[in-house]
Formats: C-alpha cells, structure tokens, sequence
C-alpha cells in the first residue's frame, strides 16, 4: 500500500494543528516529547509505529531532505495515547544520532520550521529490534501499512 493520509486522527494536548511548539518539548528547554493522541484507526490494525520529522532542515540524508527527531515503534493496537515523555514502545535512532526523542532545536535565525509527526498504523504486530534509523523502519513496516496521518507543530528558535 502507498503512503497516503487516512481518515485517522492525530492531536496534542500540548498544541494545536498548525500552532507553536511548546518550549518544553523542544531541544531548547526540557526535551520532552509531546503527549499524542489518536482515533479511527483502520479496522485490522495491530500495532502503531510514530515518527516526528522536520522536512525545513537545511540538510540533505540518506537522499531526503529534513531532520528526523523521533522513531518509535512496536506500539500495540491497544495503544490510543502516548503521555508526555512517553516511554512506551521501542526507540529507534533520530538524527541527533540517540535512541528515542530529540526535540525541535533549528539553527537561529533559521525561522520558523513545521515538524510532523505521524502515527502510521500497521496490520501486523511488529518486533522491530531497537535502534532503526527512519528508513529502515520504513522499509519494514511498508508492506504492513493500513493508514497514516499526521499533526504539524511549529517551532522558531529565538
């Protein structure tokens, strides 16, 4: 199945669709991750996999664009939220070269950046081993999608 949005929803407690970032979640302050919520899943669901990308990254790897912050993955169906700092599921690497979460930390004077973070549901329940950077993970849970969708925050270092 192609990577296309789905009727799922995805939502923060910490911030809307399209608003600012709080300064606790990103890299400048407390380096949380952000409480998410999600609903509608595609029926056949078994396992969820979360992903935060900053596609304004002035940076160019592995051939994509962007910045990767966040890979987590082997969430079961059961799982509809993840509290503030999650730590649920298994941590793969971002791009700060670390297991888990890294939050928004742009270079200043880089204006404001858009960071996306997906949930993408699965119809297989994963055992992925921990550490894969974004693509590897992508390139395993591929053939398994069932739906994806996403919430865009914002964040301008000072």
């Amino acid at each position: 199945m192609a990577f296309a949005l789905s009727s799922m929803q995805l939502t923060s407690s910490a911030f809307t669709a399209n608003g600012a970032i709080p300064t606790r979640h990103t890299g400048a302050r407390d380096d949380l991750s952000p409480p998410l919520t999600w609903q509608d899943a595609p029926k056949g669901t078994k396992s969820f996999a979360v992903i935060c990308h900053d596609p304004d990254a002035p940076l160019v790897q592995n051939g994509i664009y962007g910045f990767v912050h966040w890979v987590l993955y082997n969430l079961p169906a059961s799982t509809t939220a993840l509290d503030e700092n999650a730590r649920v599921g298994t941590r793969g690497k971002n791009d700060f070269g670390k297991l888990g979460y890294g939050g928004p930390m742009p270079p200043e004077g880089h204006g404001l950046h858009q960071y996306y973070f997906w949930v993408l549901a699965l119809d297989k329940a994963t055992g992925l081993p921990e550490g894969l950077k974004l693509r590897d993970l992508l390139t395993q849970v591929e053939p398994h999608l069932l739906g994806m969708n996403r919430l865009v925050g914002t964040y301008q270092r000072g």
